[in-house]
């Protein structure tokens, strides 16, 4: 394991000039011997971009250009109160360029010219560009040797635009050719997340919130001590504090754990940050820019069991759930491998599966080939919609082995009706599902139940074997 850390800053914490100076000054304090920072958009910049990309795709120039002008004005600004001298004026060089670079893009789409998917993710890439040359720059004028690095040097994907997968022997490859000479001579190199490119250099992207996986791929080529993922909370709360306003951080986590939060809802890390760090047993530290004195959570290989089991309540809305349900699947073989074929060629994602004898039960969050996968399902049996559905997850190390949990949670919300039921296939969590209206009353109870009730019985002690890691 070598010395270097890598220290991910989401849009929130560089929404403007001041949350810029906080991130140099956690940077120069908190980054170790051999820091790499990867940044994200702008707070709001990256929507805005698609919302360009989109007005000019159906033919309001004027919208799309609008859109530009104003997120490359708030960098302006941010650059303005940050940089001086030939800083500022190399920075507003950068945003001439990209002005136009831009208008060409988005004339482009208007015009059709060339694949709109990837001319999209030429687009949003903008957002972190910007940001990671903004922030070089920032990192400079405070005394912080830093250089620019194009992510898509380092990150080399398929060409699935808009989702792209990376490739990791060829990503292992670029990026220690990239970031390795930099260290060595003591700089500290600085890229967008998100961004990536193919092996012929098109730009891609690796989905929203894609940022956290640059950074714990970035980790694991370089073998990194930690993974720092810096946003505006305290780490992983034990529920949605939107829902549950008494939620609260918690102090360590399993890999598992932290997969299954992320995957099911926690939306303070990306669920495919887990796998690279997990390889590599990297441990993840969730943090927050605003107060980097608190310690956060740790995502570590050791699991700590909380008293009670329970850990944490996640919930995803959204859902659709199909049962296909046929009586050739008495005896037979070959049906389940048909039936996911569909899923496959149409590129879903399905979330939460459960079979009886004749039937199929799964939910998919990503609805957006449903008709046509409702089509080719009707060739393997009789299929049902429910749509405005909700995943309600409960996580924590020792559910499977802990009696009575599953009597605690469904007598907790007996009298809101549970759809589908997924227990055993982790070690760490019990999946059910509700209708979308309900949902947040029922994260809400089992909330009281697991986490107020059980912290008044168990007294001082019920944080006990969840003190901070060590790094």
């Amino acid at each position: 394991m070598s010395d270097v850390t890598i220290l991910k800053f989401g849009g929130t914490s560089v929404a403007d000039a001041a949350a810029f100076t906080r991130v140099v000054t956690i940077v120069r304090r908190l980054g170790g011997p051999q820091p790499v920072v990867v940044v994200s958009a702008l707070a709001g910049m990256t929507d805005a971009l698609f919302g360009g990309a989109a007005a000019a795709a159906h033919g309001d120039m004027a919208h799309a250009r609008r859109i530009v002008d104003e997120q490359l004005d708030r960098h302006d600004a941010v650059g303005r109160s940050l940089l001086r001298g030939d800083a500022a004026v190399q920075f507003q060089h950068e945003l001439d360029r990209a002005r136009d670079e831009l208008t060409g893009l988005l004339d482009g789409l208007a015009g059709r010219a060339g694949d709109p998917a990837a001319l999209r993710d030429e687009v949003v890439s903008y957002g972190e560009r910007l940001s990671g040359s903004l922030l070089t720059a920032a990192l400079a004028a405070a005394g912080v040797p830093a250089r620019a690095v194009d992510a898509r040097r380092c990150i080399v994907t398929d060409e699935a635009y808009g989702r792209a997968t990376p490739l990791p022997a060829d990503t292992e490859r670029h990026t220690q050719a990239q970031l390795a000479p930099l260290l060595g001579a003591g700089l500290v190199p600085v890229l967008g997340g998100y961004i990536a490119a193919t092996l012929s250099g098109r730009t891609t992207t690796l989905g929203r919130g894609g940022s956290d996986y640059t950074a714990a791929l970035v980790g694991a080529a370089l073998d990194a001590r930690e993974i720092q993922i810096w946003t505006d909370v305290s780490g992983v709360l034990t529920a949605d504090p939107r829902v549950v306003p008494s939620a609260r951080p918690i102090p360590r986590l399993s890999y598992a754990e932290a997969a299954e939060l992320a995957y099911f809802g926690a939306k303070v890390l990306h669920p495919k940050t887990i796998e690279p760090a997990t390889a590599r047993r990297i441990p993840v530290r969730i943090c927050n820019s605003l107060a980097p004195d608190d310690p956060g959570t740790v995502v570590a290989a050791e699991p700590a069991v909380w008293p009670g089991a329970v850990k944490a309540i996640a919930h995803k809305t959204g859902i659709t759930v199909l049962q296909i349900a046929s009586t050739r699947m008495l005896g037979a073989y070959g049906f389940l491998r048909a039936l996911f074929d569909v899923f496959d060629r149409h590129r879903t994602v399905v979330d939460v599966v459960t079979t009886s004898e004749v039937s199929v039960s799964l939910t998919l969050e990503d609805a957006r080939a449903l008709p046509a996968i409702v089509s080719e399902l009707r060739a393997l049996g009789d299929v049902s919609i429910e749509p405005h559905r909700a995943i309600v997850c409960v996580v924590g190390e020792g559910l499977r082995t802990t009696p009575g949990i599953a009597a605690r949670i469904f007598t907790t919300v007996q009298d809101i009706n549970v759809s589908l039921i997924s227990q055993g296939a982790s070690r760490v969590n019990l999946t059910f599902v509700v209708a979308e209206d309900r949902v947040h009353e029922a994260v809400r109870r089992l909330h009281e139940a697991c986490f107020e009730r059980e912290r008044a019985s168990l007294g001082a002690d019920a944080d006990a074997p969840l003190g901070r890691a060590a790094s």
